[in-house]
């Protein structure tokens, strides 16, 4: 039996909800979501063009301790995207090469972090998405035992387990799983949206009258 600090059965986005998010950026969802979810713009791709998107699987871990992220890579599914939160510590490398390839032979989505990590050249050879807050070669311990599938607050963002993970070069937004459909559709709408506002710039037009912004740039001289 696996004790309290590994919640094992959690709900899931759905994948087709996935497949839809993967076509759309993740600063998009962020408006889409009312400007919510946003990490802190200190996590950052790792390596360029490598993104992320699917559910959340979540980790605490003690600062400077990797234990726990280890034991995720053993229990997260495919497609995964382990979600951890280390205190925001900068000064350890929490993941990196050894468990970029162990994560990878488990097929897991990639990795959002608010510490260090290192060993990020291998990254694009071996093609797998890493957002962390820094780069750090120092070591990390393996003495602390932290929580699976627990909520966490990740760059400033409570992330619950299963909810919608997306980053790639803007950043890393995260969307509650209950409201991910709704707001899949609202970025659709708006990637179409914009769309058309780019067909009428390329003809010309302004973004002071589209945006409705000339009134506040050009106020009326009348008293």
């Amino acid at each position: 039996m696996i004790p309290d600090w590994h919640i094992a059965d959690i709900e899931r986005i759905s994948p087709e909800s996935i497949d839809e998010a993967r076509d759309l950026a993740a600063a998009t969802l962020y408006e889409a979501a009312g400007q919510r979810g946003a990490l802190d713009p200190a996590i950052r791709q790792m390596a360029p063009g490598l993104n992320v998107c699917g559910p959340a699987f979540t980790i605490r871990c003690q600062s400077g301790d990797n234990l726990t992220l280890h034991a995720a890579v053993a229990h997260a599914s495919a497609g995964d995207i382990l979600v951890a939160d280390v205190g925001d510590f900068a000064d350890a490398g929490h993941w990196g090469e050894i468990l970029t390839v162990a994560a990878i032979s488990r097929e897991i989505g990639g990795l959002v972090i608010n510490g260090g990590v290192r060993d990020i050249t291998a990254l694009p050879r071996l093609g797998f998405p890493v957002f962390a807050r820094a780069v750090s070669m120092k070591a990390a311990t393996k003495r602390i035992r932290g929580l699976l599938n627990h909520p966490v607050v990740c760059g400033g963002v409570e992330i619950e387990p299963g909810d919608l993970v997306v980053g790639d070069e803007d950043g890393v937004v995260a969307i509650a799983r209950g409201e991910a459909e709704a707001i899949i559709a609202r970025a659709r709408e708006r990637e179409d949206r914009e769309a058309l506002m780019m067909e009428r710039l390329r003809q010309g037009d302004l973004t002071l009258d589209l945006l409705n912004l000339r009134s506040i740039v050009e106020p009326s001289t009348r008293s």
